[in-house]
């Protein structure tokens, strides 16, 4: 269930992206779709059938620390690339 968070997450924003075309936005999508598969291979790893572990609380807390460490890093990166031209052209702060 770690995975639902980063995968709401996911959607939302890929919504969003459909909307405003950003390109901060699409590379935020991708972080969360690419943390909600690592919830999904986690639990397929472990075993755990239908994709549910035993403690499901635990497993969403999980989930909703995944998606916050994600956006921060988001976050960081966008801050990072408008004081760093070099990195700029990587996240494109124009868009």
């Amino acid at each position: 269930m770690c995975y639902t968070a980063p995968l709401v997450g996911a959607i939302v924003t890929s919504v969003a992206w459909s909307k405003t075309k950003s390109v901060k936005i699409w590379w935020l999508t991708l972080m969360f779709y690419g943390g909600a598969l690592f919830g999904v291979i986690d639990h397929l790893w472990n075993g755990e059938l239908f994709l549910i572990s035993e403690n499901i609380i635990s497993d969403l807390l999980l989930g909703v620390t995944i998606t916050a460490i994600i956006f921060v890093s988001w976050g960081i990166a966008v801050i990072s690339s408008k004081t760093n031209p070099t990195l700029a052209k990587y996240i494109n702060v124009k868009s």
